[in-house]
């Protein structure tokens, strides 16, 4: 099966070389002229043009064949016999024009039950679907999305408030006479305070994702969904939900670890410029295997909740289905996070001109690097980061749900399912060995 769509072209032309109802000089007798031509004018090909010319375009393909006694040519390859009649198909009243009918017509449209098309999907209908999602059930979907963003939202406010705002000191990196030494533990304490903030970042995608998934799943079928049956489906599969994050966060961590032990073994030894610099190259290989397990990973949270998977086995099927797409997929979900960082952003300015306003250290200070924001800052501009996460975490999540059903789609015919989910009639391919979207 291929991971994109394709269609056969139409077959041959009914006489290869000949206009559409032309006799053949072979079944003329001998001596004979044609009776639409003068009998004494020879005609020379590509000299001059008959006195009767063909009518003008558009061309359609003949009714049928001019001689009764000769079959019609057969149909060219890839081209089986014509689906029944259905929604969406060959023949139906309000789809596609039908087999017999005149001209040609391009590839049926795809049976669209819900927010997607049931075949496999683009980057524009992902992010098509995921708004259409959102935009649908939006008390459903905001009303998660503002649980989840409320909770997570004030883990941040706390950590910055009560962690990061006596041991984060960036002072350094906006004093042109500071040292080296004094330089780099500033961008290291600006590195971890920014990786804590977007792993607490990544796991409110995580838990959106996986709340989020039934809702989108019912949105691709079409079905009214609310957050009492949300809750109903999704409250069995929450300790493995748990589970998943924990383990998760034990890998991605672990692999940080092993990633930096050897230059932190070798500072703490006295190693000095030697430790600095291989902390920095660990740094960026932990980057990097951390990303790559990231989204190799990233459908385990669908698998988990629309398959009821375990822990393990949502981690082995969200591997199997990036296998080989690796790339694609790290480019739709990385297009879909700026799209909503930019979004978030847009509506979280305000809100910290407003916070920095208020505060003692003024709008000024955003600019300062030393400048140190109390409470009323972190609370105002918290208020704006729940507001621009309850709007951008179902995009982000719807992306991520609608990556895992079109993976499935182009490996597992999962849109054969899908249809007969949605109650879509007469969905499927007589001809053995192909289906609609294959």
């Amino acid at each position: 099966m291929k991971d994109t769509p394709g269609w056969a072209s139409p077959g041959s032309a009914p006489s290869d070389g000949q206009e559409p109802g032309a006799s053949d000089p072979a079944d003329r007798p001998s001596g004979s002229q044609p009776t639409d031509q003068p009998g004494a004018r020879p005609q020379s090909p590509g000299t001059k043009w008959s006195d009767e010319q063909p009518p003008p375009a558009p061309w359609s393909a003949p009714a049928g064949p001019q001689n009764p006694a000769q079959p019609p040519p057969p149909p060219g390859p890839g081209w089986g016999t014509p689906p029944p009649a259905g929604p969406g198909g060959y023949g139906h009243p309000g789809g596609h024009r039908g087999y017999g009918a005149p001209g040609w017509g391009g590839p049926p449209p795809a049976v669209k039950p819900g927010v997607i098309p049931l075949r496999p999907l683009g980057v524009g209908e992902m992010l098509d679907g995921a708004v259409s999602t959102m935009r649908t059930y939006w008390r459903t979907v905001l009303g998660i999305s503002l649980a989840i963003a409320i909770v997570f939202e004030t883990a941040v406010v706390l950590l910055q408030g009560l962690v990061l705002h006596d041991s984060l000191d960036t002072a350094a990196l906006s004093d042109p006479n500071a040292g080296l030494d004094e330089q780099t533990q500033a961008m290291g304490d600006v590195m971890r305070s920014s990786g804590l903030l977007l792993l607490i970042t990544m796991l409110g995608i995580l838990t959106g994702t996986a709340l989020l998934a039934a809702v989108t799943s019912r949105a691709v079928l079409g079905k009214p969904v609310t957050l009492n049956e949300i809750w109903r489906d999704a409250r069995p599969q929450l300790p493995r939900l748990l589970g998943l994050i924990a383990l998760l966060l034990l890998i991605t961590g672990g692999v940080a670890a092993v990633c930096l032990l050897p230059g932190i073994l070798v500072t703490a030894s006295g190693g000095g410029e030697g430790g600095a610099a291989l902390i920095s190259l660990g740094s960026l290989g932990a980057f990097a295997l951390v990303v790559w397990l990231v989204v190799r990973f990233s459908l385990a949270a669908p698998a988990l909740m629309l398959e009821k998977q375990g822990v393990k086995k949502a981690l082995t099927r969200s591997a199997k289905l990036v296998r080989g797409s690796w790339w694609r997929m790290f480019g739709i979900q990385f297009l879909a996070l700026v799209i909503a960082n930019i979004i978030s952003t847009i509506i979280v300015l305000p809100f910290a001109l407003l916070g920095a306003a208020v505060s003692d250290e003024g709008i000024g200070g955003l600019v300062d690097a030393g400048s140190e924001y109390g409470w009323t800052y972190l609370i105002v501009s918290g208020i704006g980061s729940v507001v621009g996460s309850m709007i951008t975490l179902p995009i982000a999540a719807g992306v991520t749900v609608l990556l895992y059903i079109d993976q499935r789609i182009r490996r597992e015919a999962l849109d054969l399912d899908l249809a007969g989910a949605a109650g879509v009639q007469g969905y499927g391919s007589p001809v053995p060995g192909t289906r609609p979207g294959s």
